[in-house]
């Protein structure tokens, strides 16, 4: 894990990967660090060890470095917990949100009100980690737990959405208990057949 927060991507041979994901890695350390309106292709250049004309190159900008970070979600293995309960299932998925936003997915979010870019990339990371989420939702309907025809998306969603607007619109801090109470009201409210 680094210092974002986030895994690092897997790291096939030859140096242009290697340069990839070492730019990569930097650019998310950056951003847990300094924010969007921190991040600078010099900073992240000397902290991966790539030579900024290659970065450049390569990324084009600060821009690119956003955008590159964010296609983390189409590369990775990440796979939503499995608790054995739809309670368990989403009140993890709602702490990974907390601990997440303690690292770089802020900045992720100023980035994206700046540029269409990172926009669009923020859009595709989180549009892929809820396809993928939505397991959770699909076993606890194979389970009894809910009832068929529950929007496994929309459960998803619900779980995490207040982080995004208590952090985000509010300004306030996401915790460990916002994720709990958040994961319990829409596990009860998905129970009562609210998002079938």
């Amino acid at each position: 894990m680094n210092a974002s927060g986030v895994q690092p991507s897997s790291r096939p041979g030859g140096r242009t990967a290697r340069n990839r994901a070492a730019v990569r890695d930097a650019t998310l350390a950056e951003l847990a660090e300094h924010g969007y309106a921190g991040l600078t292709v010099e900073a992240v250049a000397t902290r991966s060890g790539v030579h900024k004309t290659t970065v450049y190159r390569r990324w084009g900008g600060v821009d690119g470095l956003v955008v590159d970070a964010l296609a983390l979600a189409d590369e990775d293995d990440w796979a939503p917990p499995d608790t054995g309960s739809l309670d368990g299932d989403l009140r993890e998925l709602a702490r990974e949100v907390v601990r997440t936003f303690a690292a770089a997915q802020t900045a992720f979010v100023a980035a994206a009100f700046q540029s269409e870019r990172a926009a669009a990339a923020l859009h595709a990371f989180y549009a892929e980690r809820h396809r993928r989420a939505e397991e959770v939702v699909t076993r606890a309907v194979a389970r009894g737990e809910v009832p068929a025809g529950t929007d496994a998306g929309a459960v998803v969603k619900a779980a995490v959405a207040p982080f995004f607007f208590r952090v985000v619109i509010a300004g306030e801090l996401a915790t460990t208990e916002l994720a709990d109470q958040s994961a319990a009201a829409v596990a009860h409210a998905a129970r009562a057949g609210i998002y079938a």
